[in-house]
């Protein structure tokens, strides 16, 4: 049974913390800042719980020797900063971040490891772009490569068409910070809530726009090999116009803190959701143009008792099958990991990479 540590016990935290436990092949340490946080996890999966100041690397440091790895489900503010105490202990490192500055931080940190260094293990980035790369890495040719990704209510009633499913700090960093992109084969930094297009899947019009972050590591990796490759975020349409007026006429980008209360005052969460992961590559095989898709909906589904929501599912086992994947030595074991590193295949053959063929509400229960 190997010893692993979770920073961060809030919903995705614990999503994360319960797939591990109920695996039976690893030990887990829930490590947060709050006491109280951690006091709630009492009474339900057995973990060992550390309440330490997280923003404090020697610190966290302590709580990881003599771990196989940490697992940061943190805000990503304080990232870098676990990924530099795993480095003091000499464990591996597993993130969940979209934000690129402490992406790079990780990649610095990962020229000097023992370990292996694997940020952006969530749904995007990390699962949308191990899919996109797995569908590019056959063409002869590349010409076109679209990510597109939703984490959306299945039942949407208010004007933004969005409950909170995830990280508010995250969403408005994604909807604040430039886009990295590929246009015309150069390399290029987009604005957020821009680009935006409609398009229709099992008989569901949705919008999708720019924003920072999902595209992970793949715009290097494909650079020069590929004429266009971007990433938006998917919803219901209406949402980025009220977004821009909030962030942009109403200049709440400035006061990020601001627009964090009003959302978490007025947006209602939900288990009833769905995730949304739709990819389209095009270009030349054999001589010919070709499309090839992915496209998939993953609902909210009660797993080891628990009703848990689509995002949390999927960002979940994102994370926990890239785990898996490397404690089974089938990823390198030092340095830094990128999700293209991480074969399709492999992954959803996981015993956690199998969450995303879950199709169907209700349609069966997680092992």
């Amino acid at each position: 049974m190997k010893r692993v540590a979770v920073v961060g016990a809030g919903k995705i935290g614990q999503m994360i913390a319960d797939l591990l436990v109920h695996s039976g092949d690893y030990q887990v340490a829930m490590i947060d800042k709050s006491a109280e946080q951690l006091e709630r996890l009492k009474g339900g999966v057995p973990v060992e719980t550390i309440a330490i100041d997280v923003n404090d690397p020697q610190k966290v440091a302590e709580a990881l020797r003599g771990r196989f790895a940490v697992l940061s489900a943190a805000p990503f503010q304080v990232t870098g900063k676990i990924a530099e105490a795993a480095a003091m202990a000499g464990v591996h490192y597993l993130d969940l971040t979209e934000d690129v500055a402490n992406t790079r931080r990780v990649r610095q940190l990962a020229t000097t490891a023992t370990t292996a260094f694997i940020p952006q293990c969530g749904l995007a980035p990390g699962f949308i772009t191990i899919v996109g790369y797995d569908l590019a890495k056959n063409f002869d040719k590349l010409q076109d490569v679209r990510l597109r990704v939703g984490a959306l209510p299945q039942y949407p009633s208010n004007a933004l068409n969005y409950n909170l499913t995830w990280s508010t700090d995250g969403v408005i960093n994604e909807y604040c910070e430039p886009c990295e992109e590929i246009a015309n084969g150069e390399l290029v930094n987009a604005p957020p809530l821009e680009e935006r297009e409609e398009f229709s899947l099992d008989g569901v019009t949705y919008e999708a726009f720019n924003t920072s972050g999902g595209v992970g590591t793949l715009c290097e990796t494909l650079r020069g090999r590929v004429r266009n490759l971007n990433y938006r975020t998917i919803r219901y349409p209406g949402h980025a116009a009220i977004m821009k007026a909030l962030l942009q006429d109403l200049r709440l980008r400035e006061r990020r803190d601001v627009l964090k209360d009003i959302l978490e005052n007025a947006l209602p969460t939900t288990l009833q959701d769905v995730v949304i992961v739709f990819v389209t590559v095009t270009g030349i095989k054999k001589g010919g143009l070709v499309q090839e898709t992915y496209a998939n909906k993953v609902y909210g589904q009660r797993v080891n008792g628990i009703d848990r929501s689509a995002i949390q599912l999927t960002t979940a086992a994102g994370i926990c099958g890239v785990l898996d994947l490397l404690a089974a030595g089938r990823l390198p074991q030092k340095g830094f990991i990128r999700q293209e590193d991480v074969p399709l295949a492999d992954f959803l053959d996981n015993r956690f990479g199998r969450i995303y063929a879950m199709r169907q509400a209700g349609q069966r229960e997680a092992a």
